[in-house]
């Protein structure tokens, strides 16, 4: 019989919950706040936790802060219930590492659905990561990244954002790592004026959100969606456990880190020492990799993005994209960019 632990500070409402899954065949450990539901989960380590947001003496952000920091807890599917529909409050949950998120009022279908897919989910994982992912069958045996991103695919959560939409804050908990199915990610900092500068861009098939796999870090940049994003995210906890017993893995994961810091420092040169000329140019070519991985496209990207990156002012990277078009570099139609000769740009001083 599962174990399943409800918290939830309507004693009306939980009890009713608790009353439903005890019908669906499921045991049932009843708290009426946070902190006594961190108590239960560590004493009694359920199989699943379904716990509201808004909740005395702790929230439920906070109860699955402490789940996940806890090596014995943090395995545990975890589920809002909640009236709080906002998409910021939706993201931030499965940012801190929900594994899933239910609206107020909900049906008893929906619900029982939502529990038996993660239980049944997270027995497919355990089954394979059991005590150390050396004894992953060799059907399932990550051996390259490839298989790695592959396994994102078919075993990650999903998430879907708008254009302009923030994916995850600077100062969140980096719980998860994500892959890039489509779309194109900036991440970016703030400067001590507040200005923002774009250190990063991140497109389909990139890995997204790596921080610290030992430690708990919070995200030190943030990230917005450029346009329509989707991502597959799989925990650090998960992630760790293949990279540990898959060296080869670790190793070219360790090469895309080597060659995302050596990009970011050549950024950082090129906005300290480069002609405006140099920096548009490069940063250019840098969207074209990035969004149409060298291929022949046009660049729907705000002016302001394209500034962002190369650290000038969007009047001066502006006047400069006229004078490419009129030197035959770039052709501009409808304020999209298409690069027109990738070689003169990258000889561009």
């Amino acid at each position: 019989m599962k174990k399943i632990l409800l918290v939830e500070d309507d004693t009306s409402l939980r009890e009713n919950i608790a009353e439903l899954l005890e019908l669906s065949g499921f045991s049932v450990y009843s708290a009426s706040n946070g902190r006594i539901a961190v108590d239960m989960a560590k004493k009694n380590l359920p199989d699943l936790v379904l716990c509201d947001i808004m909740m005395p003496e702790m929230d439920g952000y906070g109860v699955l802060e402490q789940l996940s920091s806890d090596q014995n807890t943090r395995h545990i599917p975890f589920i809002f219930v909640s009236a709080k529909t906002e998409k910021q409050d939706v993201r931030r949950g499965m940012n801190l590492g929900a594994d899933d998120y239910l609206t107020k009022p909900f049906e008893e279908d929906e619900l029982l659905t939502a529990i038996r897919c993660r239980l049944e989910k997270a027995e497919q994982m355990n089954a394979m990561f059991k005590e150390h992912p050396k004894e992953v069958s060799g059907e399932h045996e990550i051996r390259s990244l490839n298989e790695l991103k592959n396994f994102f695919d078919d075993h990650g959560n999903l998430f879907s954002f708008k254009k302009d939409e923030t994916i995850y804050n600077k100062g969140e908990h980096s719980n998860m790592v994500y892959l890039i199915l489509k779309g194109v990610v900036k991440s970016c900092g703030l400067d001590e004026e507040g200005k923002e500068l774009i250190t990063s861009i991140y497109s389909e098939d990139d890995f997204l959100g790596f921080t610290s796999l030992t430690d708990h870090l919070p995200y030190q940049e943030y990230t917005v969606a450029m346009e329509a994003v989707e991502l597959a995210g799989i925990s650090k906890e998960k992630v760790k456990a293949i990279l540990e017993d898959n060296k080869s893995v670790s190793l070219e994961l360790m090469d895309v880190i080597a060659e995302n810091l050596t990009s970011i420092k050549k950024q950082l040169l090129q906005m300290a020492y480069s002609s405006v000329r140099k920096k548009t140019a490069q940063t250019l070519l840098v969207f074209s990799k990035a969004i149409n991985k060298d291929k022949q496209g046009p660049l729907k990207i705000a002016r302001s993005d394209l500034a962002g990156v190369a650290g000038i002012a969007t009047e001066s990277l502006i006047r400069t994209l006229s004078d490419f078009k009129n030197e035959g570099l770039i052709a501009i139609e409808n304020r999209h960019i298409m690069v027109v000769d990738k070689d003169a740009l990258e000889r561009v001083h």
